[in-house]
């Protein structure tokens, strides 16, 4: 008896769990009938046909298939291996090369013509009932309905698929995330502040700027929703699978397949700033790079109440012209405990003078240390490995134009022939030699020499320096540079001096060294800085 294979699969969550098992039944029903023995059964749940792709049952059955584990593969229906012509024919070649034959229950023996005509078919009616879906889809849009999953600040409406209701645990955030940004601040700036408040994001574990921002083409990211203007759009984009990866990917469509549908029962912001929004988009997408809004000091979005956690912000300049910060909770809810006010020049000095202490700690320079001892051991294992490999070719090229020269010296060989393989190779040992000129002999002593380390002392010191200026003069790049070191800045009174400040800040010391640079531990500045001598601290009483 031929040993036979028989594969199942039906296509989606919707369908039912025993089309496998109906599947499997009545093709076994069919091999006992034309005398096949079943060895193996493979089957594919909620797997689309139109790609092989991320189908583990079916791959699993074409690596049995190159064991020559069967000799007859069983199928209901040619559409069960596949509804795309190209796969289809490509897993008829393949099975026809290694002598395996296909049976379908209601057609007999699987042939080119068949698996043309079947093919043909069953890309068809893929194809046509994406045209009824979308066509379906279109008629909901039309009622007011959604035809695609759950916006962030709405939820489903049990019993009334695409209905929605407006989420108002979520669409205060929606509101807050507009009115920040037309007040000025970046969506990077708003992502961090909602992450560290833990409000939870729409999807993933943490908010980022692309979740605010988007793409204006594509209709992504909050703030080009216009949902939450009371428009529904729909049909920006197509989805069209890639054939590849079998995944699926969007592309945009002209605007004129847009279709729009004016839904003001689930708008959440007013159309006055959704417009407000858009306009402040458009001024910075034509705006030049240089010209575009900068964080106006360098621990902007950075600070932190030490009092109740909340954010701080700029509460003007005073009349010695001295910019000062306030918690932003005491401003706009009056909740912080200890509503204080700082000078920001004071927190500025205060930080740049922990940076310095904290990067000229013991424990960070005993790991900038380490870390300079295991990069030059792994550039030493590098060029030890090179340099080994260059000497074994080397060995093995001398002994083969040896063994060449040595024929023709006795006559073995004919000359013509081995004369020119001994050039070839001789050229190659040429170049090798001259590669070897270039590695650097295997290091016998690591050990980092005190001109490293005052040159590390160096370079904090005009990093200090340079930010402190850069401050001054109001450096974007000095800016930028800080952000990039620190997380987080929190603010506290000092109880021991009046007036006196202390600040803790949480960096990322990581910027400097890499990733891997503190491989014990030592990554990020803790501990309070108390403002002391050098520091101006703010006037008793504010």
């Amino acid at each position: 008896m031929n040993r036979a294979a028989i594969y199942a699969r039906f296509s989606t969550d919707l369908q039912n769990e025993r089309s496998i098992d109906d599947q499997l039944a009545l093709c076994r029903t069919y091999a006992e009938r034309e005398g096949l023995n079943v060895v193996a059964t493979f089957d594919d749940r909620a797997r689309s046909g139109g790609s092989v792709l991320g189908r583990d049952g079916l791959l699993h059955l074409m690596d049995k298939a190159r064991e020559h584990e069967f000799d007859v593969l069983v199928v209901e229906a040619l559409d069960r291996l596949s509804r795309d012509m190209e796969d289809l024919a490509g897993i008829h070649k393949r099975l026809s090369f290694l002598g395996i034959e296909i049976r379908a229950v209601h057609e007999g023996v699987v042939n080119t013509v068949l698996i043309g005509l079947r093919g043909l078919v069953g890309q068809l009616y893929r194809e046509d009932i994406a045209h009824k879906v979308r066509r379906g889809q279109a008629g909901r849009i039309n009622s007011g309905l959604h035809a695609g999953g759950l916006t962030y600040g709405y939820s489903y409406v049990l019993g009334d698929p695409g209905k929605r209701l407006i989420a108002e645990h979520e669409a205060a955030i929606v509101r807050r995330i507009f009115r920040e940004y037309v007040d000025g601040q970046t969506p990077r700036d708003i992502a961090h502040n909602l992450n560290r408040e833990s409000i939870p994001a729409p999807r993933g574990r943490a908010w980022n700027a692309s979740t605010i921002n988007g793409n204006a083409q594509r209709g992504t990211g909050l703030l080009q929703n216009e949902l939450y203007a009371g428009r529904l759009i729909w049909n920006r984009v197509r989805m069209v699978k890639d054939p590849d990866t079998g995944k699926r990917v969007s592309r945009p469509n002209p605007k004129d397949e847009w279709q729009t549908v004016d839904v003001p029962d689930l708008a959440i912001v007013s159309p006055e700033l959704f417009d407000a929004a858009h306009a402040r988009k458009k001024a910075r997408a034509i705006t030049h790079p240089s010209h575009q809004r900068r964080p106006r000091h360098m621990l902007a979005g950075l600070l932190r109440c030490g009092a109740c956690g909340a954010g701080m912000s700029s509460k003007g300049i005073d009349k010695s012209k001295r910019t000062r910060i306030r918690c932003s909770a005491a401003t706009e809810s009056g909740i912080c405990p200890d509503p204080k006010t700082f000078y920001l020049d004071t927190v500025e000095t205060a930080v740049l003078n922990g940076l310095a202490a904290e990067l000229r700690h013991p424990d960070v320079i005993a790991q900038y240390v380490e870390t300079y001892h295991e990069e030059r051991r792994r550039l030493a294992a590098d060029s030890d490995a090179r340099r080994t490999r260059l000497e074994r070719r080397l060995g093995e090229l001398s002994r083969e134009i040896e063994r060449l020269v040595n024929a023709i010296a006795k006559g073995h060989g004919d000359p013509a022939v081995l004369g020119p393989q001994s050039t070839t190779l001789n050229e190659e040992r040429k170049g090798i030699v001259a590669e070897l000129d270039q590695v650097p002999a295997a290091a016998t002593v690591i050990a980092l020499h005190p001109a490293v380390l005052a040159r590390y002392e160096e370079q904090l010191n005009q990093l200090q320096a340079g930010l402190a200026k850069g401050i001054v003069a109001g450096d974007a790049e000095s800016a930028e540079a800080m952000r990039d070191l620190i997380e987080t800045v929190t603010v506290f009174r000092d109880p021991l001096k009046i007036g006196g400040i202390e600040v803790e800040i949480a960096g990322r010391l990581t910027a400097l060294l890499g990733e891997n640079a503190f491989p014990n531990g030592v990554k990020a500045v803790g501990g309070k800085v108390v403002a002391g001598e050098g520091l101006e601290p703010p006037t008793p009483g504010l």
